[in-house]
Order: C-alpha cells, then structure tokens, then sequence
C-alpha cells in the first residue's frame, strides 16, 4: 500500500464531482439489473455511460491487465467477478456490482448489492446486515479516531449476527490513484492503527460472509469465492475525513430517501 495523501479542498471538491458522477452510474444500472441480463450487457451499458454520457474514465479497466469496467461478484463470489456473456442473473440470486471512474484526474469507488427477483430471507438478511455493517464503519470516522475503530464497529456488527469478516482483502485510500495509503481493514481493535485526520480519503467496502471467513482463489486469477460456498456480499462507499466527521462522497440519491446524508 502507497503512503497516505492528504487531499486539499480543491481536491476533495474534485472528488466530490466523481462520486457524484458514479452515483448516476448506479442510479442507470437500477433500471437495468434484472431477471435474464447477463452480467457482461452490466458491463456494456456502464462502460456507455461512464464513456459517452458522463464523459468521464472507467478507471478499473486497464488497471491491473484487468479487461473490465466493473465487478459483478454473485451469491459466493466474495469479489473480483468477471463480467461473461454467459453468465444470466437468475431470481434468487444476490450480486455485488463495484465500480470505479475518474474525472478531472480523481478517482471515485462504490459498490452496492442487488438482489434479483424472489430471494430468500436468509440471503436479503445478509445484504442488509452488510450494509448496515459498512454504515457502522463509516460513521466511526472522525478526526483523531484510528482505523482500528472502523474495522472493530464493522466486525462488531457483522459477528454480533453470526457473519464473519473476510480478512485478506480491504478499504483503501484513493485519490489520483485508485490505491493509495492507508489500508483500511474492516476488523480491528479500537484505539489502534492510524489516525484519522482532516483531508485524508479512502474507501470502507466490508466483505461479509454467511459462513466462514476463508477464501479461495479460482484459476482465473481474479475471482475469488468462499471456501465453504455459502453467501457473500460487499457494500462500499468512497469517503474523506472532515473537520469534524466524515463526508460520504460516493452517496446516493437512493441512500438519501432513506434518510442518509453526505455528512456526518
């Protein structure tokens, strides 16, 4: 993990703009995810309108060798999920979508979770308690509070209902880059690891599991599932550390009906 960059209030304004930007991007994609897409035609349509209707840059393709513009990670992939044009959501499954652009030279990052057609309550409990997980973590953040107490009300939240937390993947700074410092776990022990301040901006995207915390590897080389196959799922959101809290800069407008502001 790169050193941690401290980004002005010119910077964070740019930041803002992406998150923004990227924010339309799933707002686009509500009323394409569905029962029979394939997770390729997902692809398509994001790269379109990231390209031709935001005018902005998919950051994740080319980044890494890798092919695509996002992610889409369903039912026990964990993350990494590589788009295919065989690959036909079905009703019942869960399906994490993360997603990257840049503009003006700054980088946004966010992913949610769709459940398609009728799923079961054990999985919609999951996708929930994940994002309700992630929020634990965002709202944790503060000047002079430490990662460790992001990654310790992420866990806390997560075990409290039986889940377990993936350990060998993580939240990170972004910014002109896509990875940057510090490197944000979503477990933790609280009062420990770096500490806040002013300026810095990363990114919270907690992996949950149904099951067990481990991980395995396929051989493509990118996705990454759980070693027991039972459900996993992943919320994220691009944040930066404000005088006084937190600023989410990847919220919305979804988010925002339901009673959640940029600010905290």
């Amino acid at each position: 993990m790169k050193e941690i960059v401290i980004k002005t209030p010119e910077e964070i304004a740019k930041m803002r703009h992406s998150g923004a930007l990227l924010a339309k991007v799933f707002a686009m994609l509500d009323g394409v995810i569905r029962e029979g897409i394939t997770t390729m035609e997902i692809n398509d349509r994001a790269e379109a309108f990231i390209v031709e209707e935001l005018k902005s840059r998919p950051a994740s393709k080319g980044q890494y060798d890798f092919p695509y513009v996002l992610n889409t990670s369903i039912d026990d992939v964990i993350c990494h999920g590589i788009p295919s044009a065989s690959k036909i959501l079905r009703s019942g499954m869960i399906v994490n979508v993360d997603i990257t652009l840049e503009k003006g030279g700054f980088i946004a990052d966010s992913s949610k979770m769709y459940c398609i057609g009728q799923v079961t309550p054990i999985a919609k409990r999951l996708v929930n308690n994940v994002y309700q997980s992630m929020w634990q973590g965002i709202l944790a953040v503060k000047p002079g509070a430490t990662l460790g107490d992001i990654g310790h009300a992420i866990q806390r939240h997560a075990e409290q209902a039986g889940y377990s937390v993936v350990r060998e993947y993580c939240g990170h700074g972004i910014g002109r880059e896509m990875h940057e410092g510090p490197a944000v776990l979503h477990f933790g022990q609280p009062c420990t690891g770096t500490v806040l301040q002013e300026g810095m901006v990363f990114t919270i995207e907690p992996m949950i599991n149904q099951g067990d915390h481990r991980i395995k590897q396929k051989k493509d080389g990118w996705t990454v599932v759980t070693r027991d196959k039972k459900l996993s799922a992943q919320w994220e959101h691009t944040v930066a550390v404000t005088a006084d809290g937190v600023e989410i800069l990847t919220l919305r407008d979804e988010e925002r009906l339901m009673g959640y502001t940029e600010r905290y």
